[in-house]
């Protein structure tokens, strides 16, 4: 088989290059590989489905006549073996070969996996996939107390899963608090406050080091030796890119596969983004992994304008989060804590049940977190995403009334202009840093 453009994952960063390649090249052969057997569907509705909100057709991320619509080639469940760049082909696990001119690897996350005796035993799962959550669904008619092993917001998002279908539920997280990746530690009490209010325990500070049982799991052992009956463990930890298929080929590869502003890789006409993507983080002023929904979809739109000759560049992303679990809305992004630096400064304040803080440095925002009230969430990531310097504004960044007019004249009339804005919204959730269910 032969194509001109060769995708080789399905979720959004693929989706999103193909839309792209499709808005510039519509009769180029375009063909799309996956190792799941579904259309392309929204990883982050997989909790709505496990509680039985969301069917499958209600998850999906594009319309089932998408690929025939958009003439793409559409390969589901097949998985690529073998990379072979300087013959510019694939193969696949069937013997079947691919042949291609541009090639994009949106090949997406592997669940972390913890080292822990008796990880075998019926009752295991992870949770980044559809048919983790199936299987989690199958098993649930035989399970009354759950283990999740994680506190990050693959965790928390199964974890208000098992509840609303009456699973009692206890998250082992190993740092000393829930969502550290995201949140900051007054953040995090208040997520804890409102999960354990929820029934939830949380055992901070610990690991599963052992699951034992006879054949199914009956129970788990912390490192601290304490013993926690459960019939049902979760592996939520997140997930780390799976580079397999770049390392064969020789790619530049640090934790990701390193991509330029084009989402280039090191090799001629090989593209690159999603969760095994090192992109620029307009943040950080560097490389870095920022799996994250939108990011993989952005990134993906700029590696197919790239591959279908139009010259466009990656604006950079940061990690960004929007979530709403048990009831509160949360959003945050870049930095969650500011580093030990004079030049960065911390603008916060709380009332009851509402927190919200920003971090600044030369008077850009490098950080963002807000409680209870996100409803300012998007002005404030677009002034960040924007580099806008917010000097002559700053003290009045988290005022209850704080708008565009509290803008330069200038910087007021510019953003009146309609803008392909990110507006963070609460949704199941966005990922950040190494737990993500951005995907591919």
């Amino acid at each position: 088989m032969q194509t001109k453009y060769l995708i080789i994952g399905n979720s959004a960063g693929g989706i999103g290059a193909a839309e792209a390649i499709r808005q510039v090249d519509r009769k180029g052969a375009l063909t799309i590989v996956s190792e799941e057997p579904y259309p392309v569907y929204s990883r982050p509705l997989i909790s709505k489905y496990l509680t039985g909100e969301r069917t499958l057709e209600e998850i999906l991320f594009r319309p089932l006549d998408f690929y025939d619509q958009s003439n793409i080639t559409f390969l589901p469940g097949k998985k690529v073996t073998n990379l072979e760049l300087d013959h510019q082909t694939v193969q696949l696990e069937d013997g079947e070969q691919i042949v291609w001119d541009k090639l994009l690897l949106a090949v997406g996350g592997k669940p972390i996996f913890p080292r822990m005796k008796g990880s075998s035993k019926r009752g295991v799962f992870t949770f980044t996939n559809l048919d983790d959550a199936k299987a989690v669904d199958r098993f649930l008619d035989n399970a009354r107390k759950a283990v999740v092993i994680g506190g990050g917001l693959i965790g928390i998002s199964v974890t208000e899963a098992l509840i609303k279908r009456g699973v009692d539920v206890i998250v082992v997280e190993m740092k000393e608090r829930i969502l550290n990746t995201i949140l900051d530690q007054q953040a995090s009490l208040m997520a804890e406050e409102v999960l354990r209010q929820a029934g939830v325990e949380i055992i901070a500070g610990q690991t599963v080091v052992n699951v034992n049982g006879r054949g199914t799991v009956e129970e788990v052992i912390l490192d601290n030796g304490a013993a926690i009956p459960c019939d049902l463990v979760v592996v939520a930890i997140g997930v780390s890119p799976r580079p397999e298929l770049a390392l064969d080929a020789k790619l530049e590869i640090n934790r990701g596969i390193v991509v330029d502003r084009h989402m280039a890789t090191n090799r001629p006409d090989v593209y690159a983004c999603g969760d095994v993507a090192e992109a620029y983080d307009f943040v950080y002023g560097e490389n870095r992994l920022t799996p994250v929904w939108p990011n993989a979809y952005v990134g993906g739109r700029i590696a197919g304008l790239n591959m279908a000759g139009v010259t466009d560049e990656y604006p950079g992303s940061t990690a960004i989060n929007s979530l709403n679990y048990f009831g509160i809305d949360i959003a945050s992004a870049g930095m969650p804590t500011a580093p030990n630096d004079n030049g960065y400064q911390t603008i916060s304040k709380q009332e009851g049940n509402i927190y919200q803080k920003v971090i600044l440095k030369d008077d850009l925002i490098m950080g963002m977190i807000f409680v209870g009230n996100i409803e300012k969430s998007g002005i404030i990531f677009g002034l960040m995403r924007d580099r806008v310097n917010v000097e002559s504004f700053k003290q009045s960044l988290l005022a209850d009334d704080f708008g565009l007019a509290f803008f330069p004249r200038a910087l007021w009339q510019e953003r009146l202009v309609p803008s392909p804005d990110i507006i963070l919204q609460p949704a199941p959730y966005i990922e950040a840093e190494e737990e993500t269910f951005a995907g591919e």
